[in-house]
């Protein structure tokens, strides 16, 4: 049987370079996870999610558990069998989606009671119950329940929401069933106050978890307020387990939060700009329905070592989002998946070489050219 462990294979600063052991698979880190929220990476098939170089991805309890329900992916064999991804799964346990639902929840110490935004069908969702469901799905990481605060919140209304989501991570550790290759993940909660999330971190460790994550951030408080979190946060973790920044992000707050200590990420930003006609190059980011791409025969991104899109012109690709044909928005998925793929393994070679903060400055300043001059 497989143990689920995390080994720190090298250091630089604070980031680390490691490889996370699963049942499912072992995880090269500092990495990034697609997200697949309904058991599908949209517009994707899981072949071509891991041709991308993905090692893991992430779904979502809340919409899981709407539709199609939990106990029904496990009459379908789990997850894993259910959307053809042989590979480690992570599901967010659905306390940012419930945040999203201010109007139609009702919270207390007992869980969360809301309606659904599908049909208004009434819900409770318990720790012990969230456990449960990402047991039924065959989770290969679990992630306890918490409530995530919304940006502005004030230090007292954070400091009891912090409180409730420590409750409940003891309650998800206690429900959480163990075994070999399966591992809990807490979540640091605290909003923007140090004190908070120093409180918070040592509540997790002294519950014990098989990794750490930061949630509550991404939430529009912006980079320098994020990085202060991680500042305070990632020393007050244990160094021989993953940690996990939730939800983010944009390329430079990945480089920014690996130097910070993060190992894992995950965020919709690459496929849902894919859907929308965004793209992400070494250069920053363009919108390739703009018309200086219609007669454009290069690539997306000339540096990039993805052939089944980088053999694709620009022009043809402004075609397609121009005639709505829904090949444009997989292949602009598939290439913003493969650019923080890529992304990753860079940014892995840069901590084994020692050089990652040079990796950064050259990073950034690349990303200040803007795209290439149009012909």
């Amino acid at each position: 049987m497989t143990a689920f462990g995390f080994e720190v294979l090298g250091e630089d600063g604070r980031a680390r370079r490691g490889r996370l052991t699963t049942a499912h698979g072992t995880i090269e880190t500092p990495v990034f996870m697609p997200v697949g929220t309904a058991a599908t990476v949209k517009g994707m098939t899981s072949e071509s999610v891991a041709r991308t170089g993905a090692e893991i991805v992430l779904a979502n309890t809340y919409h899981l558990m709407l539709r199609p329900g939990a106990e029904t992916v496990d009459k379908l064999g789990g997850l894993h069998s259910f959307m053809d991804w042989e590979k480690p799964i992570l599901t967010d346990s659905g306390g940012f989606q419930v945040m999203s639902l201010t109007n139609l929840r009702k919270l207390d110490d007992t869980g969360v009671e809301f309606r659904s935004h599908i049909d208004g069908t009434k819900f409770l969702l318990t720790p012990e119950r969230s456990i449960e469901i990402q047991n039924l799905l065959d989770s290969t990481v679990t992630m306890v329940l918490d409530e995530c605060t919304a940006n502005g919140v004030d230090e007292a209304a954070a400091a009891e929401s912090m409180k409730l989501s420590m409750r409940w991570a003891a309650r998800c550790r206690e429900a959480f069933e163990q075994r070999d290759g399966y591992g809990l993940f807490g979540i640091v909660q605290g909003s923007v106050y140090p004190d908070q999330r120093l409180e918070s971190a040592a509540a997790l460790v002294e519950i014990g978890f098989d990794g750490y994550a930061v949630g509550g951030l991404a939430v529009g408080e912006g980079q320098e307020a994020m990085f202060s979190v991680l500042d305070v946060t990632t020393p007050a973790l244990p160094t021989g387990h993953p940690r996990y920044l939730m939800g983010v992000g944009m390329p430079d707050d990945i480089v920014g939060a690996v130097q910070r200590g993060i190992d894992m990420f995950d965020c919709v930003l690459p496929t849902r700009s894919g859907r929308t006609g965004q793209a992400f190059t070494r250069r920053g980011t363009l919108n390739i329905r703009n018309a200086r791409h219609a007669e454009d025969p290069r690539p997306l991104d000339p540096e990039s070592d993805y052939p089944s899109v980088g053999n694709v012109s620009r022009g043809y690709l402004h075609h397609l989002f121009k005639a709505k044909e829904m090949l444009g928005p997989i292949l602009l998925t598939t290439h913003n998946l493969h650019y923080y793929q890529e992304l990753m393994r860079d940014i892995r070679g840069a901590i084994e070489q020692g050089r990652l903060d040079e990796f950064a400055v050259e990073f950034r300043a690349q990303q200040a050219q803007g795209d290439i001059e149009p012909l």
